[in-house]
């Protein structure tokens, strides 16, 4: 993909992943045009007086939640990222109708307004917790991606390509465990939900790039899942916070001991490559050719946290940190 002569476009641009995806497409693929669209003005404005002022950057304020206005920031555009979401597990849980509106009909949204305006490609951010939901969260990314996988029917041969990607959490992303332990340091004691809990780990640059790869490989319908390795949360408070208490506090309602990001169901549909899973579509319109380098997967195959073949050193987790 010749990045020069593209117009691109981030949902939710003012995020933490917003940010670092400007960040290094300004730095290293040089778009034509690349637009920042949130509903946040504030957000808007720091980000542009923090350095974030380059000629071809455009500031678009609008909400996934409106359609019409999609379609006026989609006008000519070649590549959207859907970033934009409600990711807070308790506030999803207390405020479900605002969720399922946010990340079911904001996908909608976009995905009518890419069909209408020609976009070429269209990549949503999903999470590891859409994979056997058992929160709110969860279950409304499942539903953008099944969303966002069969729009690929409706755009025809030729038009409108749509794909996910599902990974982890991000080292020291707003809401992130790192920076709450960092803050909660100062007082001589963290707190820890489950001393069992692991999770997966990418770095917000690790998942741009993973994001950007996506883009320029992608034939429309797949789920993407980098490997990455996983790590326990006790090693987490080891290396930020070692001379700290714990107070174990139990898990909160909508979490888990451990994530996964291919169940055993969705193995049977799945493929490896040296650096990711995809998760093909089965539906008739997708073309087995399209991924004839991938392995498929064993019989019960998961790809969990705690199964993992990955594990973090504490040196490692350091480094990871020290990115942030």
């Amino acid at each position: 993909m010749n990045w020069n002569t593209k117009s691109v476009l981030i949902t939710g641009g003012t995020g933490s992943f917003g940010r670092k995806f400007t960040e290094v497409m300004l730095r290293d693929y040089q778009p034509k045009k690349l637009i920042i669209f949130s509903r946040d003005e504030l957000k808007q404005h720091e980000m542009r007086t923090s350095g974030f002022d380059h000629p071809s950057l455009r500031y678009f304020i609008g909400d996934v939640r409106d359609e019409e206005r999609l379609r006026r920031a989609f006008h000519e555009v070649d590549v959207v990222v859907h970033a934009a979401a409600l990711k807070q597990v308790p506030a999803c849980e207390y405020n479900p109708i605002e969720a399922v509106m946010t990340n079911i009909m904001g996908a909608r949204n976009v995905i009518n307004a890419a069909l209408d305006s020609g976009v070429k490609h269209v990549l949503a951010m999903s999470t590891d917790k859409a994979t056997a939901p058992i929160n709110l969260y969860g279950a409304t990314k499942l539903v953008a991606e099944k969303l966002f996988v069969q729009a690929n029917a409706y755009s025809g041969e030729r038009g409108t390509r749509f794909a996910c990607v599902r990974y982890g959490n991000v080292v020291g992303s707003r809401g992130s465990v790192v920076p709450l332990f960092r803050q909660q340091s100062a007082s001589g004691k963290v707190t820890v939900t489950d001393e069992r809990m692991t999770r997966f780990w990418i770095t917000l640059t690790q998942g741009v790039r993973f994001v950007i790869s996506c883009i320029e490989q992608m034939h429309g319908g797949e789920v993407f899942i980098p490997k990455i390795p996983s790590m326990n949360i006790m090693d987490l408070v080891k290396t930020i916070a070692p001379e700290c208490a714990v107070d174990f506090v139990g898990i909160r309602p909508g979490e888990k001991l451990h994530e996964a990001m291919i169940s055993a169901d969705e193995a049977r549909q799945a493929i490896e490559l040296e650096d990711r899973f995809v998760i093909l579509p089965a539906h008739s319109w997708w073309s087995q050719s399209n991924w004839p380098q991938g392995n498929g997967l064993p019989d019960g195959f998961v790809y969990s946290s705690d199964t993992n073949h990955q594990w973090l050193t504490i040196e490692q987790l350091q480094g990871m940190i020290d990115e942030t």
